[in-house]
């Protein structure tokens, strides 16, 4: 057994600051937590190579006096605790007094500050934790940490970073964050000597909204406020129609601190049930003020998980606050609503010996009520049979065929007009007759015409169709919730869920390995506006998207323009699907090419699916029904069973009936 040793306190740094210090993001955060809680109100984040070669971060708070910049590296201090009780209500972003220490003994560091009071500042150089140079030096008021070649000197972590633009999409994304988390805070973010982010720091969240997602996303957002005794809720939720395919727009922040919380997003999306369409996520950006002696912020190393003292109390009031902003009527700040103008209705009369068609009233359309618009109906006169003698030569066969072949299976309704003919009698009106002569000069004869004619025939031609589904061993007796399909066979009654079962008839048509998806090239390109984290992970797989019918482009910053995608694919579901993807991505599932194709058709299959919930065709229902009693599909490709079956016996057991 090996000896038992203290570690010395360079190994003990290193270990500590691979709990505090994962990636280039991790050092961005406990940074820029640190110039908050100095007061800065102007912080400006800049990085090269994804972080990995240089992070600087600099801000205008009240700096570090010079006597105290020595102390400020050493594990374990901090000028925001000074006594166990502290801990019971944290009012800071920063408390453990780690991230310093961890950040110098992984890089070289460089810190630059001074305070007000001070005429010159302080400069230090850190390299693997150790303090190499320390002198006075002229800078303004605050603080500059440099940090360069993070982890040179623990080759083990430096192998797991991921590309350069992953990385730096991380950064970006937790500037992003920490901008909505505290508007009134100017950030500024530059990566490669790129500027990709400025917010006005006016303390107004719509302005950080809309520099953080954009005009249309922005626009899509209603503001809610809620107070209670012990907590409140502020901030922005995004309107049932401008949901999302993906809940990375969803963000927290409790006391000024950026968290995920799964009870917080529970209680959003419970708020927006039987609103948002399914398969969509709100976004929505919440400010949750608590006392801090009612939340413990001390149960993760990275500080983005929370504790509540009283769970259903903090989900209550995000919910009713959600609920309440959704069907109240308040008006946008970024947006101004004019009252619609109203236009006076045109009417025209016309002689009652003309023909008279709709006349469109000149100002616009008008509306009526459903009472106004039955009435219009009735006045109008009903269409009349002519019956003067009209000479229509008879269809020969091939026209006879066209004409079978162009005939609707539904007539569309048809308008009335009021056409002045003679009176002619009732019994003749329901008669569709004209009249044909059989030689020059004889009289014509009525002959059927064409259209009910080709009408009889395709009743005949239905009656075999008909005979052989009598002959199936089973009959689809309905749909219920308008999800599963009832299909009686013998004894028993099967419940298939028609979207797991179309969508593994998707997935299997499309697995075979001569299926090539096919492109469709869409008129007007779609914008993706992705999070970061998701768009770079799409970036670095263009190349097998492209194999599978998506063609991405970068399109500035973090935006991605779509122009094709696969046939199979609704236009409307594409940013849904290619979120899906990311997220996947983003979890390492794309080990092997054959599994990245597995992946990318099965998301394909489940979104080019008939949805559950949804109204489908008879016909739709009656292919799925069959490829399941056939025994062609039994399983979904997530495993789960598409059909269910309950036999007699069951049923009249349930009704004590056996």
């Amino acid at each position: 057994m090996a000896k038992i040793q203290q570690l010395d306190a360079h190994v003990a740094n290193l270990i500590a600051a691979g709990e505090v210090v994962e990636r280039p993001a991790s050092v961005v955060k406990e940074l820029v937590e640190n110039a908050i809680d100095a007061g800065a109100s102007a912080l400006t984040v800049e990085i090269q190579h994804g972080g990995m070669s240089l992070i600087r971060v600099t801000d205008n708070g009240c700096g570090i006096p010079a006597e105290e910049a020595e102390v400020a590296f050493l594990r374990h201090a901090t000028s925001k605790l000074s006594c166990a009780q502290d801990l019971e209500a944290i009012g800071t972003l920063g408390f453990r007094g780690e991230a310093l220490a961890a950040i110098a003994a992984v890089s070289r560091l460089e810190l630059l500050t001074r305070t007000a009071e001070a005429p010159l500042g302080i400069a230090m150089l850190f390299e693997g934790g150790i303090l190499r140079e320390r002198e006075e030096s002229g800078c303004p008021e605050g603080t500059t940490m440099l940090v360069r070649d993070l982890f040179f000197n623990t080759p083990a972590r430096l192998k797991f970073m991921k590309r350069d633009s992953a990385e730096g999409a991380a950064v970006f994304s937790l500037v992003q964050r920490v901008a909505l988390s505290h508007p009134g805070v100017s950030m500024k973010f530059l990566r490669d000597g790129k500027q990709e982010l400025l917010t006005p720091g006016d303390g107004k969240l719509a302005s950080v909204l809309y520099n953080v997602f954009g005009r249309d996303l922005a626009l899509g957002f209603t503001e809610l406020s809620a107070q209670g005794e012990d907590v409140s809720v502020e901030g922005f939720v995004s309107l049932p129609a401008c949901c999302r395919g993906t809940r990375g727009y969803q963000h927290f922040i409790v006391n000024g601190r950026p968290i995920r919380s799964p009870l917080l997003a529970a209680a959003v999306e419970e708020a927006y049930q039987n609103q948002k369409m399914v398969g969509k996520f709100p976004a929505c950006v919440l400010h949750i003020a608590l006392r801090p002696n009612t939340v413990d912020v001390n149960v993760h190393p990275a500080k983005t998980e929370v504790k509540f003292l009283n769970d259903r109390k903090v989900f209550d009031a995000v919910y009713y606050a959600v609920r309440s902003a959704l069907e109240g009527e308040g008006r946008h700040p970024l947006l101004t609503m004019e009252a619609p103008k109203k236009v006076d209705k045109v009417v025209s009369v016309a002689p009652k010996s003309e023909v008279t068609a709709p006349v469109r009233p000149m100002g616009g359309f008008t509306q009526m009520s459903a009472q106004q618009f039955r009435d219009s109906a009735q006045k109008s006169a009903p269409i009349m049979w002519h019956a003067a003698p009209q000479v229509v030569p008879k269809p020969t066969p091939m026209e006879r065929k066209q004409l079978e072949l162009s005939l609707p299976k539904e007539e569309p309704e048809r308008v009335s007009v009021a056409i002045p003919v003679s009176p002619v009698p009732r019994e003749t009106r329901s008669q569709a007759v004209v009249l044909a002569p059989k030689e020059p000069g004889q009289e014509a004869e009525p002959v059927e015409a064409p259209l009910a004619m080709l009408r009889e025939e395709a009743k005949q031609d239905t009656k075999p169709q008909e005979e052989s589904k009598s002959d199936l061993p089973w009959r689809m007796a309905g749909e219920v919730m308008d999800t599963y399909l009832l299909v009686e066979q013998g004894d028993s009654i099967t419940f298939i869920d028609k979207h797991a079962a179309h969508e593994r008839m998707h997935f299997d048509r499309m697995q075979r390995e001569d299926y090539r998806p096919m492109a469709q090239s869409l008129l007007e390109p779609i914008l993706l506006k992705l999070p970061p984290e998701e768009s770079e992970a799409l970036r670095q797989q263009l190349t097998q998207l492209k194999d599978f019918g998506f063609l991405l482009e970068p399109f500035g910053g973090d935006a991605l323009l779509l122009r094709e995608l696969p046939a199979e694919l609704p236009p409307e579901q594409a940013e849904e699907t290619l979120s899906d993807l990311a997220r996947s991505f983003l979890a390492g599932k794309r080990t092997a090419s054959s599994a990245l194709r597995d992946q990318i058709l099965h998301t394909i299959a489940c979104k080019a699916a008939i949805k559950g919930g949804q109204k489908s065709a008879p016909e739709e229902l009656a292919v799925v029904a069959k490829a399941v009693m056939n025994g062609e599909v039994k399983y979904c490709p997530h495993g789960r069973p598409v059909a269910i079956v309950l036999t007699r016996a069951q049923l009249e057991r349930r009704f004590g009936r056996a």
